[in-house]
């Protein structure tokens, strides 16, 4: 079904966690990546989520999307997305198949965007988590620029490993959503 479908996503590069400024074009990412891939998949609904979809939100600057995915779709998701070029998680602890994440690259204005394609069934209660904190950020300047301090604390304590600093960063989150 999809086996003709040409990749435009590029090779994903991981790189050591940094806590950079906000970067407003990331949304434009967003968007052209959930258009691409809601072309294929038109009733699934992506999302823009993580800190390049709150304004003014400091990060490591990876466009995250959600993709809630319906009961029994998610082979279909996947394959969608290896046909437009992710690629499987490399890294010591990648998420299982069922709660998948793809990776990959967008050249997009003369800087490569890293991306984050995360595939969510729609019955997890981590969908309506990302929608809450997204909300929660962009509601409230102060937990906003709670969270970017305590991302600037993870990586001045010496944290440059992107799973360690996602650990340490879920500590502050846990709380948020708790």
């Amino acid at each position: 079904m999809f086996e003709n479908v040409q990749p435009v996503i590029g090779p994903y590069e991981g790189r050591p966690a940094v806590c950079r400024e906000y970067a407003p074009r990331a949304a434009a990412v967003a968007r052209q990546v959930a258009a691409l891939i809601s072309d294929h998949l038109p009733h699934v609904c992506v999302e823009h989520v993580g800190s390049t979809a709150v304004p003014g939100c400091a990060g490591r600057g990876i466009v995250d999307l959600m993709v809630p995915v319906p009961d029994g779709e998610m082979e279909n998701v996947e394959r969608m997305l290896d046909g437009l070029g992710f690629q499987r998680q490399t890294n010591r602890d990648p998420f299982p198949e069922d709660r998948l994440m793809r990776v990959g690259a967008l050249d997009y204005d003369g800087d490569t965007f890293l991306l984050h394609v995360h595939g969510i069934p729609t019955d997890s209660p981590e969908v309506e988590e990302m929608r809450f904190f997204r909300a929660c950020l962009r509601a409230d300047p102060e937990l906003l620029r709670l969270y970017v301090t305590k991302k600037q604390e993870i990586i001045a304590g010496g944290v440059t490993d992107s799973l360690d600093y996602c650990h340490a960063k879920g500590e502050f989150i846990k709380e948020v959503l708790g």
